[in-house]
């Protein structure tokens, strides 16, 4: 399955509210894989890119993940070996698309790769921390609290900075999901392997207020 182009510009206002809930083994409509992918977080990662996002941001890097349903049904069954067969990785990412929209069954492949261990999971959405929290649906809330990285925020083609690591324009973030959770408010990572270097989020470098 070929992959959309390195997502980093997720969504914007105004998506209608995602639909469904997980069977046994639920079924996550996928717009593209990458199995060995450097460019979605840091070290050798598996990045899924769900198919599906209404928030249409000008100078989305991947369009053709907009339509809903119009990629492939697999179950999560089936991406899980697909994960841990290849015994280099070290995260997964799942990105879009907004994999908000399809957080049930991507909350089921999150929790049974943490139970497995060893992944970094990080994910990708149009909306933010404080959104969530305040009307995001069990399913979002169970997918985020099985993740351990969130970059969060729609792409604003007026805030792209081709500098920025991992993501597309500045007002998107990269946060430490169990810190936020613990403290309730959006909290960035200091993990260097995600910030080292970035204009915005590396506090050695930065002369920019972090969003």
């Amino acid at each position: 399955m070929d992959s959309p182009a390195r997502n980093a510009t997720n969504g914007c206002e105004g998506a209608p509210e995602p639909i469904g809930s997980a069977p046994f083994d639920p079924v996550v409509n996928v717009a593209g894989i990458d199995e060995d992918a450097i460019a979605d977080g840091p070290g050798l990662r598996f990045v899924l890119f769900v198919q599906g996002c209404a928030r249409n941001c000008p100078g989305c890097h991947n369009p053709q993940t907009h339509a809903f349903g119009a990629g492939t049904d697999m179950h999560v069954s089936e991406l899980f070996q697909r994960i841990v067969s290849n015994p280099l990785l070290t995260g997964v990412t799942f990105s879009g698309g907004d994999p908000m929209y399809q957080a049930a069954p991507l909350a089921e492949l999150a929790e049974r790769l943490r139970a497995h261990g060893g992944y970094d999971i990080t994910v990708f959405t149009g909306d933010t921390f404080e959104g969530l929290l305040r009307r995001g649906t069990p399913d979002q809330l169970r997918l985020l609290k099985a993740a351990d990285i969130l970059i969060d925020g729609p792409f604003v083609q007026a805030q792209r900075d081709r500098l920025l690591r991992f993501r597309g324009s500045s007002n998107q973030r990269i946060l430490d999901v169990r810190r936020s959770l613990s403290e309730m408010r959006p909290v960035w990572t200091i993990d260097p392997e995600w910030i080292e270097g970035d204009p915005v989020a590396d506090p050695s470098r930065s002369r920019r207020t972090r969003p």
